[in-house]
Parts: C-alpha cells; structure tokens; sequence
C-alpha cells in the first residue's frame, strides 16, 4: 500500500489511537486519556478528559520555544495601503492585551463575544483574545445587514460585541458602526459593551456604552491562558445563506485543534516558519480555520489580505502578495480564479511575478469545474488542489493529502476522503450506490474531531437537519458519487439536481461542458418549471474579458455551439436549449453561485435577497431575464 492507504487505514482500524497521537502534536493542560465518548450518541465528544487552551498553542507555546521573532501573520490591505507584520511575540502580546481588556469588561469563560469586523489584524485578536479567556466568539460577516447581524446577537446572546468603524469593500467605504446600532436597536439581546475599533476611513459616532479599541488596550494589563475542556465551544459560526432562525454551528476545543494540527502538515504541507496565504475573510469557515487558527497552531506565517482577485487595483494583487511574502501554499475559492479568468484569460498578471516558491494552489467552498481547473494548472504548473469540505466539518473531508503522497488528481474530483472520514453514496432509501452512480454523498458516524458536534442551544435541530435523512449517517447536502478508484465527485448541492421528463441530472455536469468552451470566464445552470417535462435547464455563462460581444453575429453562433456541446456531452435527455449571455452572476460574499434564488425568481416567486448577497445590484440586473419579461 502507499503512504495515503497506511495512513487512511490506520484512521479506519484505530480511530482512538490514531487521533489520540495526533493530539500529542498539541500542548495540554491535561492530556486527554481518552479519544471518544460514545456514551449519548448521536451526541459524539471528543478527548472528553483533556483540557487546553487554543490561543497558548497557536501562540505562547511557540513563543516559549524561541520563536518569538518569527512572523506570525502578515497584514496585506491594497484597499487601505497597509502592510503589516505581526511576529509571534506581538501578536501574543497584543492578544493578551486585548484578553485583559475583554477581562476588564467582565467577559469570562463560557460568555459569548460577538465580532462584527473587517479583515484587519484586530479581528483575528480578538478572536484569539475569546479563546485565550474561554469565551466563545461567533464572527459574523463585516458589513452584514443590520436584520441579519440582529438575529445573531439574539442567538448567541454576547456580554460584548467588538466592531470598527468601517469595512472596505473594493472601492466601497461601508460604514458598520451604523448598521450595528441598528441592529442594537431591533435585537432583544442587549449587549453591555460594544468596542469600536477606529479606522481613518470614517470615524464612528461613540455611544453611551461604546469603548474605543485603542484607548481600552492602552489602560489594559494582559490575561493569561485559561484552560478549557477540550468538549468546550471554541466558536458559534452562523451558516450562509439562513433565514429566519440561523443555524449557530458550534466548534470544540480540542477536537478542532487537533485536526487543524494535523491539516497543516498532513493536507497542506506547511510547517513552522513557512507561509500560507489563504484569500478568504474571517466571517468564514475558511477564515476561522486557515486564516487564523491553524496556522498559528503549526508555527505557520499566514497572510491576512484586505481586497479583491481583481479590481483592488488590478489582476495581479494575489501573485503579487504570494510573490512577495514567499507562499509555499494559496488557498482560495474557484469562482476567484474564474474572475482572475475573466479578467486576465492568458494569464499575464501571474507572469510578471516570481511564483517560484510557490508549490500548491488549494480551491474550495464550491464545485471546481474542470475548466478553471485546467486555466489555473497551465498557467502555474504546480499542483492545483480541489478540497471539499463545509462550514460544519470546520476541516477537509476529501483531499489530496500533499504532506503524505500527492495522488494522481482527475478534474472534476477534490480525489479521496481522508481519514476519520467515512464517505459514502446513498439512494434515496437509504441503500448503498454502486459505484460511479449518483447519490447523496454522506459521512458514517461518529464524524472525526474538528466536525461539529451540535448547533447551538439547538440539539434536536441538529438531529433533523443533519442526521435524520439516514439513520447513523450526516447528511452533507451534496450529491455526488464514488468511482472505482475511490475518488469523490462532488456534483453540487442535492437541490442542484433538476428533474427533466423523469430523468434526474445534475445542473453541475452541464456546467461543465459550458465551461469548457473558450471563450466562457463562468456559468451557471438552473432548472426552471416547464409543464410538459417537469423542469427544463436554463443556462447563464459569463464571458471572458476582451470578447466582442456585439460582432455580427456572434451570440446567436455561441449559443448554437453552447447548446450543441451540451447536447453531445450529456445527451438529448437534457434537452438544453436555453443559454443568455449576462454581464454578470449573483453571489454570496464567499464566492457561491445564489442558484436557489435565480431558480426561485424564473419560477415567478417572491424571492427574497439574500443577505450573504454580495453585490445585490447583479441580481436586480437578472431578473428581468430570469423572468423572461
């Protein structure tokens, strides 16, 4: 067997020892004697006899060991001009600091903190800051509308909320401390304290229980580390896209430490003093996990960047900040390299930097279509990386395990579970799909540490939502299959799969055949209610920078080649006809395609905007032709 068979079997034989050694990479207050409690299952606990306190590993731990001068984290904001380098010995200082000041303001352990921040150094504080005491933050989204972020503060219930004064989106000055004292105003939670923290961009207006970040951490003396049981909330982060009663997915302590431990040097190959630059926001799963956390746990430098793919100023600003801080590793989101695509489709930008030390491009948080797949392996001739995870497993599920053994990678797939992660195919009665056939992709109780072992003050939601589709399985919302080989094909969300005639086909395959003309930057497919066949598909591509549109012509040929690819690479059986040329598609702040919404507006209802929309004025641009009007 290779070294990613040893490793994967040794996960499957002996979890308890398996885990129990990767929790030796850690500093604990008390080391956990045992792995797993099992005792109120579907309630699984893991390491439920160790205590630990994240901030001294990700920090005090390799201070103490003479790292102290080491860069931690490195601020890059092109939107600001700012650039600023954290060694570990400050950010440990400045974390305590602001430990003491949330001290100071009564915060102690269990209490929930509530940030609401940019992408600024400060937010990353003061998340450490919470877990140093054993507070439990929940980061909401900076700029979050004011009904949504409300709704939050209502769920956690923080002792203090920690915001600045402004965010910087693109070009775009957002001012939060308005939004925030609207949310005040209709939450029925109140807060005791709010700290502002002041940025030149706009200055906020101080209410009565306002504290001024820079004024509190200059009375406040340091906290030191608390130690937490490892079963204990870390973090409360609410889920994308949730309306009404949001969904607070809760992550532990040890569990969560020691997977992102083992993440860093097992998936992503990076050690102490090398650098990862992870273009993501901390509002996040991947920002919590691979921005701040994990690695700091693995003595780690990591990037901390303030803007966009393109348009902060230009298309080059990843290569430029993977260029000039040294990345050994880049992990972002597909539809970032589908703008980087758009924008720059022969790639240009990348070459007038030096990308030498750059060994691997990681991509998640949607489908990586084979096309951009193909872009983005061409233009850097390194290893490009689908992973596949979720905000509830809070680590990779499935992955190319680049510290082990690089396995052979096939487009289209993230390649193979990884361990503790036992994925399987399901039908729709719950028995197993051969392989090479669709299903809905699940994971086998109990899931390995770091994946969340509850929502928030909501165990029986948790049950329902999650695992009660298929009895001793989680239900990852995806379908997908498994091949011969054991690679997984995430083909998209369960509810992506439209119903054509009778035959079930996923939108995602489609996707990928338009994707694949040349001259397409990004699509999308939807499937719309038609009378006679159920649902038909809609497709919507966005075209690459630089393409004449208006040629004489040229849409109507596009098209008939469009539907022709589909046509021959799917089958009749599609019966895909309908493809419109847009400017633009509507997303989520993360980078997600909002298709439940362009499928819900085509289909004449009432859809609402989304609040994790990031430009709202794309979708209003749509309508019309979603509607067909």
């Amino acid at each position: 067997m290779g070294a990613y068979e040893d490793m994967f079997h040794a996960g499957v034989e002996d979890p308890a020892g398996f885990w129990l050694r990767a929790a030796e990479a850690l500093d604990w207050h008390r080391a956990p004697t045992q792995a797993l409690d099992t005792s109120n299952p579907p309630f699984y606990r893991w390491f439920p006899d160790g205590e630990i306190n994240l901030a001294h590993n990700a920090l005090d731990r390799h201070v103490d060991a003479g790292h102290g001068e080491r860069p931690a984290l490195i601020y890059d904001s092109p939107v600001s001009g700012t650039q600023r380098t954290y060694t570990y010995g400050r950010l440990r200082d400045e974390v305590a600091r602001f430990a003491g000041v949330l001290r100071g303001l009564g915060v102690e352990r269990g209490d929930r903190v509530l940030v609401y921040m940019p992408m600024v150094p400060e937010a990353a504080i003061a998340m450490l800051a919470c877990a140093r005491l054993g507070a439990v933050h929940s980061v909401v989204f900076g700029g979050f509308a004011a009904k949504e972020l409300a709704v939050r503060i209502d769920d956690a219930a923080p002792k203090v909320v920690v915001s600045a004064s402004c965010g910087i989106e693109g070009r775009r000055v957002i001012e939060y401390k308005p939004l925030l004292d609207r949310a005040l105003d209709l939450a029925a939670h109140t807060p005791d304290t709010q700290i502002i923290l002041q940025r030149p961009q706009a200055e906020a207006h101080r209410g009565p229980n306002d504290v001024d970040w820079a004024e509190a951490m200059a009375k406040a003396s340091p906290a030191d580390p608390v130690p937490v049981r490892s079963t204990d909330p870390l973090y409360i982060l609410y889920t994308s896209g949730t309306t009404g009663r949001p969904k607070g997915v809760v992550r532990d302590s040890g569990g969560y430490a020691t997977a992102l431990a083992w993440s860093m040097t097992h998936v992503y190959d990076i050690g102490p003093g090398q650098t990862i630059f992870t273009a993501s926001d901390v509002g996040w799963v991947v920002g919590h996990s691979y921005i701040v956390y994990a690695p700091l746990l693995a003595g780690a430098t990591t990037v901390l960047y303030e803007g966009k793919p393109v348009g902060t100023p230009d298309a080059g600003q990843f290569w430029r900040v993977a260029s000039e801080y040294g990345a050994r590793t880049m992990f972002t989101a597909p539809t970032a390299f589908r703008a980087l695509k758009k924008e720059d489709p022969e790639g240009g930008w990348a070459k007038r930097y030096d990308l030498s030390g750059l060994k691997y491009l990681f991509l998640a948080g949607e489908r990586l279509d084979p096309e951009t797949y193909r872009w983005a392996s061409d233009l850097l001739g390194i290893p490009v990386i689908d992973h596949w995870w979720q905000t509830e497993t809070g680590w990779p599920v499935v992955a190319n395990p680049a510290g082990v053994e690089l396995l052979p990678i096939k487009p289209g797939s993230p390649t193979r579970p990884l361990p503790g992660w036992d994925i399987q195919v399901l039908a729709a009665d719950g028995g197993l799909v051969p392989a090479g056939e669709d299903g809905a992709l699940v994971a086998k109780l109990p899931l390995p540490p770091g994946a969340f072992p509850t929502l928030w003050n909501d165990d029986e939601r948790f049950v329902a939502s999650y695992l009660s589709a298929y009895d001793g399985y989680y239900l990852t919302g995806d379908g997908g299959r498994i091949d011969s080989d054991g690679y997984v094909f995430v083909m998209g969300r369960t509810d992506d799969v439209i119903n054509v005639a009778g035959h079930r086909l996923s939108t995602g395959g489609m996707e990928e055949v338009l994707a694949s003309h040349p001259d397409v930057a990004e699509c999308a497919v939807i499937g719309v209610v038609d009378r006679l066949k159920g649902q038909l598909p809609r497709g919507f591509v966005v075209l690459k920078a630089g393409i004449d549109v208006s040629a004489d012509g040229y849409e109507d040929r596009l098209r008939a080649q469009l539907v022709q690819m589909v046509r021959d690479q799917v089958g009749a059986v599609a019966s895909f006809k309908e493809v419109t040329v847009v400017p633009a598609l509507p997303k989520t702040r993360s980078g997600k395609i909002l298709r439940k919404t362009m499928r819900g507006i085509a289909d004449g209802l009432d859809e609402p905007v989304p609040s994790t929309i990031d430009d709202a004025s794309v979708l209003d641009t749509l309508r019309s032709v979603l509607r067909g009007d």
